[in-house]
């Protein structure tokens, strides 16, 4: 089963729920999820929690005690928040490069599924009919304890945009569209070392390439210890092809690591 992951207290996760409620055919079932119904279409759940979903470590576990399965993978329908308001659709895997400041364990990374947030990238662009940003974001936040693949798919960046319905359609919508093809999809897979939050030349790449990145890990999250470079690639669902490094987005000893670790796992390295 596939779990779409919603929260009562979150206009935008809110938002998308009621466009996938009405555009999609979910149904109320009997089942209760955190004391909220449970909706389904298909082999897709939606769940409702009454909490922040970034501090819901375990929720694979959750899911299992309260539902009786393990899910394959969990798209996180979330609001966007930056100080910049900038109108944005986003996609990223969760985990902290350091320590945890909003959600996860320090210097733990959630399972990435690369293919489902590159066609979550690549349909957003297709339906932004909005004009706003679509991007990627860096590997940030909670939960970082899952042991399943996950994404977190945003609507931003403040309240005007998260209540907007055109903007919960295209999330709504490209969340369908990713659970029903991520599995089938089939791309080289990139570590993303380097750049600003917004990932912009990882964005261009996998917009305008065949290449899905996994986990991100920006210049702010410089220098990165070995052991954590090569966590990103053990927790990437899937083989990871490429290291990626955005050069001058980089601090010198990371992007030298980096090129060294490639040579020496015997993956692609691609300088931008």
């Amino acid at each position: 089963m596939k779990v779409i992951m919603t929260t009562k207290i979150d206009l935008a996760s809110m938002n998308i729920l009621n466009r996938l409620v009405e555009n999609f055919g979910f149904r109320e079932t009997e089942g209760i999820f955190d004391g909220n119904p449970v909706y389904a279409r298909g082999d897709t759940l939606i769940l409702t929690t009454n909490e922040e979903m970034i501090y819901y470590d375990d929720l694979d576990n959750a899911i299992e005690a309260q539902l009786g399965f393990k899910p394959e993978i969990i798209a996180f329908a979330s609001r966007h928040s930056s100080k910049q308001k900038l109108p944005a659709l986003t996609t990223h895997v969760t985990g902290n490069w350091g320590k945890a400041m909003y959600g996860g364990k320090d210097e733990s990374l959630a399972i990435a599924q690369p293919a489902a947030m590159k066609l979550a990238l690549l349909k957003m662009s297709e339906l932004n009919d909005l004009g706003w940003t679509v991007c990627y974001e860096a590997t940030h936040h909670g939960p970082s304890e899952l042991e399943v693949p996950s994404f977190f798919i945003e609507i931003g960046s403040s309240e005007e945009e998260w209540v907007i319905d055109r903007a919960g359609e295209i999330i709504a919508e490209t969340i369908i569209y990713v659970l029903e093809n991520y599995k089938k999809a089939k791309f080289p897979v990139a570590l993303g070392i380097g750049g600003g939050h917004y990932a912009p030349k990882q964005t261009k790449r996998a917009l305008e390439s065949d290449i899905a990145f996994g986990h991100i890990a920006p210049k702010y999250t410089h220098p990165l210890k070995k052991e954590l470079i090569l966590r990103a690639i053990e927790r990437t669902q899937g083989k990871v092809d490429v290291i990626y490094v955005d050069w001058k987005g980089s601090k010198g000893e990371t992007r030298q690591m980096a090129k060294t670790l490639a040579e020496e796992l015997g993956l692609e390295f691609i300088r931008d």
